[in-house]
């Protein structure tokens, strides 16, 4: 099944860049690009795509707004911020509003390219190692965010073993990692988190970790 991308970036080189690397790829397709977020809409209408390639920094409607107003709609495609950034507040804020993952703009291709094929299949693009260093780059303290309190009252839905996985989730634990702490199957661990997922509202696990992480959970130890 080929995968349908828009690329959204204000460079025309970047653009062409990925084109180019893109297009060699027998199962991706780039059906459609932009050069600002408030393209995006007209763009997704048009020709209903798998992944949606956003840049951060645009003139008009940045990356971040753009993912928001896309990522609010059911059904929407999955997003892949593009950025010069490893980890820093915007990308965070990206996840947050349902990005699928980041990838810089200088990697390789075929990087690229695998991470594209991954979030079509609806794994985001962010191992536990980079989940590890968003965490310790988020700008707020858990005890002086705002977010804190309303963070917890969400997590306060799930059932005992389903937050004791979100936590896991949360100290960025792979699904092998967290069936060996937990004394499950891993199996069972991605039946878990489908629940949690569920049950909160959100897009992938990485939404689950930063949600964690707004709690103050992370800082807890162990399973919290």
């Amino acid at each position: 099944m080929t995968i349908r991308l828009i690329v959204v970036d204000d460079d025309p080189l970047v653009r062409a860049g990925l084109a180019l690397m893109l297009g060699g790829a027998d199962d991706l397709e780039i059906v459609g690009e932009g050069a600002d977020g408030r393209d995006v809409p007209g763009l997704v209408a048009r020709h209903a795509p798998d992944v949606v390639l956003m840049d951060i920094r645009m003139p008009h409607v940045d990356g971040l707004t753009a993912t928001e107003r896309l990522r609010a709609h059911p059904g929407a495609p999955e997003v892949v911020v593009l950025t010069t950034f490893h980890a820093d507040e915007q990308v965070l804020r990206a996840l947050r509003a349902g990005a699928a993952g980041f990838v810089l703009k200088d990697t390789p291709p075929a990087e690229i390219v695998t991470a594209v094929r991954r979030v079509a299949a609806g794994d985001p693009v962010l191992s536990p190692a980079v989940t590890r260093r968003l965490m310790a780059h988020v700008v707020e303290r858990p005890e002086r965010s705002p977010r804190r309190a309303a963070a917890a009252g969400r997590l306060a839905e799930l059932g005992d073993r389903e937050r004791e996985v979100a936590v896991s989730v949360g100290h960025g634990r792979s699904n092998a990692e967290i069936a060996a702490e937990l004394y499950m199957s891993v199996p069972t661990v991605k039946t878990h988190v489908s629940r949690i997922l569920a049950k909160l509202g959100l897009n992938n696990r990485v939404q689950i970790a930063l949600l964690v992480h707004d709690a103050g959970l992370v800082d807890e130890g162990g399973n919290g």
